[in-house]
């Protein structure tokens, strides 16, 4: 029987597209089988550069163009960013499934779960992307969220933490406003789209903000003053806002934690992720 682990390992390893796709697809059936064992022989490595196609470019984040929702050229643009951004989450959790050992068995489905959604998302902004006349790898794009999968590697609490709950949460806020603003505009395909991935992405950030409590309770932290300990040592600058707090809430942020990140000085949202104008500048 093939371990889990290994299974993950391919999928984060694959590099074209479709490969990744049916990969994720694939283990995923081969999990609910029960086709797959938890038991690893093997130590994760560290993956420095999870599989991707050779394009987009990756860049700096402040080297990626501004864009604007007002052109087609700049729909495009905006889409194309979510797209990556959906690609990389693909990569995360499958990432989360490999490197992190001896959890609970509903762990590794959690996060099972969120990499076949993922690539849903992806597979219909690509969709979109081809009905406009562009493709995935048209615009360069940044690394941000793996970079940040690479600083919390060496423990689980601190990924579900920093990753579902900081940066990937960025998304809950600023995904009402696109639609919004696509729905003024008479997009409703994109909106579509849209909507289907902000009610999924509250169901991932709720799962990462479940373990992140379930790993502080096994070690008598404090989950509140540890998210705010977390934020206070990984980010610096001002926090940015404004937070939709119905979404956050479902996502499991109590109203302590959104008070906290209200008020908190050392927290910058990582705008380059998540910007209802320009995901990726």
């Amino acid at each position: 029987m093939q371990s889990l682990s290994a299974a993950a390992e391919s999928c984060l390893r694959a590099c074209e597209i479709a490969e990744k796709l049916h990969l994720t697809q694939q283990t995923a059936q081969a999990w609910h089988a029960g086709l797959l064992t938890l038991e690893s022989e093997n130590e994760p490595e560290l993956i420095d550069e999870p599989g991707r196609p050779a394009q987009p470019i990756l860049v700096a984040p402040g080297e990626v163009p501004k864009r604007r929702l007002g052109t087609k050229a700049g729909l495009i643009a905006l889409i194309h960013a979510i797209a990556h951004i959906e690609f990389n989450a693909i990569n995360l959790a499958w990432d989360a499934v490999y490197r992190y050992r001896d959890l609970p068995s509903q762990f590794y489905s959690d996060w099972i779960q969120v990499a076949v959604e993922e690539a849903y998302h992806f597979q219909l902004l690509r969709e979109r992307l081809n009905e406009l006349g562009g493709d995935y790898g048209d615009f360069p794009a940044h690394n941000g969220l793996w970079d940040m999968a690479m600083r919390t590697s060496f423990d689980p609490l601190v990924r579900m933490a920093l990753v579902p709950r900081v940066l990937e949460a960025r998304g809950l806020d600023v995904t009402p406003r696109m639609i919004k603003r696509l729905r003024q505009a008479g997009d409703d395909n994109t909106t579509a789209v849209l909507e289907i991935i902000l009610r999924d992405e509250i169901g991932h950030v709720a799962i990462g903000s479940h373990w992140f409590k379930y790993l502080c309770l096994q070690r008598g932290l404090d989950s509140e003053r540890t998210f705010r300990e977390l934020i206070a040592q990984y980010f610096t600058g001002q926090i940015t806002g404004p937070f939709h707090y119905e979404a956050r809430q479902k996502a499991g942020f109590s109203p302590a934690e959104l008070h906290a990140l209200e008020t908190m000085n050392s927290f910058q949202a990582q705008p380059e992720h998540f910007a209802p104008d320009n995901p990726e500048c």
